[in-house]
């Protein structure tokens, strides 16, 4: 029974909204994941303090959960292919809510590192399922608005994760902001169980590609070690390249010739996905770096937390006013330009803004990426077979995790050689990235 799919209450699976109902509990996650990655690098001053330790070390808070994000998504979306996409959601609520716990209960950094990833696994089965859950409740005529629906849950955990992370910081302390994960999850639990649809198309698992995914892993954190080591860890770097270069190249080779692995790389092939997946890292690399930047710039104050706030409302409502401003003319693809365009207008606004400006400039950057991630996302999955669709789910998790940990890290290490302008020009950089990535994805669906 605890390995069963249960269906949803009759009244609830016969509703004309039933649909809607379940990309509701999707937003659960979804809002619960994003609350959870805004909120924690208001921490990184506080914890820098308590543990005398440089930033170089405690942005592996993040880092840590991020890596384990990157190496299990596609994993775990493809067994919940197998197993049932809302089994695996509903379970990885559990065990993300349990590690919250954990992780405010850390009695020391490395504790606290663990524990985040233990809190990785609970969020990987969640995201892993996420678009899957979204994209085959809803009509595919609809997909792009529960998409924009999905994205702003996340925006709206994004945006009150500086807030709320700077208030627990300076009031309560950094371990509340783990445990203000609890109720949410809470939450999630029971609206999965009701709300969410069992699993109708399944893909079998076959055997399973240990490898793949240790060589997945293995080949982004050594890159992310390595950017730790150029900020500042007595690390050693040629040899951390090295071995990214050679686990990446082993990892290709292994899913090429693997019976079941962990990417089939047949997914890759459409150039929808392929360059999607690129523009996915770029455009959440732009989105994660100021909440690393202006903390450290300006604390972990409630000032900058509420400053910060302004990036995640206007990606907010860009996500919910998009369908309903733009005309139905305006294409995936333009808008995926459109919006990326928008972002890096707003990230170059940051190099002379200051007081209010800022706020604005964060504002106008939300707003381009709130049009381009929702877009991106609804072109990537819709050259993504049915059957497949967590596993497509995951590729775009996995690419926004390690979007996430790359906006960490770049920050990171631009702080350590050249300051916040030379931050921003990187995050303008992948804000240009993205936005030909969206150029050069032709004919995608409207």
């Amino acid at each position: 029974m605890l390995l069963e799919e249960r269906p949803r209450p009759r009244v609830v699976r016969e509703h004309r909204n039933a649909g809607w109902f379940a990309v509701g509990a999707v937003c659960f996650g979804a809002f619960m994941g994003q609350l959870d990655a805004s909120i924690v690098t208001l921490t990184f001053p506080a914890l820098q303090s308590e543990f005398a330790a440089p930033l170089a070390a405690v942005q592996w808070v993040s880092l840590a959960y991020l890596l384990s994000l990157v190496g299990l998504l596609a994993a775990v979306g493809r067994i919940a292919d197998a197993a049932g996409r809302k089994l695996t959601y509903v379970y990885g609520f559990g065990v993300f809510t349990a590690a919250s716990i954990a992780c405010g209960l850390a009695p020391g950094l490395g504790w606290l590192i663990a524990f985040r990833v233990l809190q990785a696994v609970g969020a990987a089965m969640l995201q892993a399922n996420s678009v899957a859950l979204v994209v085959t409740s809803v009509p595919a005529a609809r997909r792009r608005a529960a998409l924009g629906v999905q994205a702003a849950a996340q925006a709206l955990g994004l945006a009150l994760g500086p807030a709320v992370g700077g208030l627990l910081v300076n009031t309560a302390g950094w371990r509340w902001v783990f445990l203000v994960n609890v109720p949410v999850g809470v939450l999630g639990l029971i609206a999965g169980r009701l709300l969410l649809p069992r699993t109708r198309e399944r893909t079998p698992l076959g055997r399973f590609d240990g490898a793949g995914v240790a060589l997945l892993a293995t080949s982004t954190t050594a890159v992310l070690l390595a950017l730790s080591g150029l900020s500042g860890l007595p690390l050693p770097v040629p040899l951390l390249v090295a071995v990214a270069v050679l686990a990446a190249g082993g990892f290709v080779w292994r899913e090429a010739r693997a019976s079941s692995p962990v990417v089939r790389l047949s997914v890759l092939q459409p150039r929808a996905v392929s360059l999607g997946l690129v523009g996915a890292m770029c455009g959440y690399l732009v989105l994660f770096g100021p909440l690393t930047l202006l903390p450290q710039i300006g604390g972990a104050r409630g000032s900058t937390g509420l400053m910060l706030t302004a990036l995640p409302a206007g990606f907010a409502v860009a996500a919910l006013a998009a369908d309903r401003v733009l005309p139905p003319a305006f294409t995936t693809r333009a808008r995926s330009v459109l919006g990326a365009a928008v972002a890096v207008g707003g990230c170059l606004a940051l190099l002379g803004a200051s007081g209010p400006w800022t706020g604005v400039s964060l504002f106008v950057a939300g707003l381009g990426l709130g049009l381009f991630i929702p877009a991106n996302n609804a072109s990537i999955m819709g050259a993504v077979p049915d059957r497949m669709s967590a596993t497509g789910g995951g590729l775009v998790n996995m690419a926004r995790g390690l979007g996430t940990a790359l906006g960490v890290a770049l920050v990171t290490l631009c702080l350590h050689f050249g300051g916040s302008a030379l931050a921003l020009g990187v995050l303008a950089a992948a804000g240009v990235l993205a936005g030909v990535t969206g150029a050069l994805v032709r004919g995608t669906a409207r």
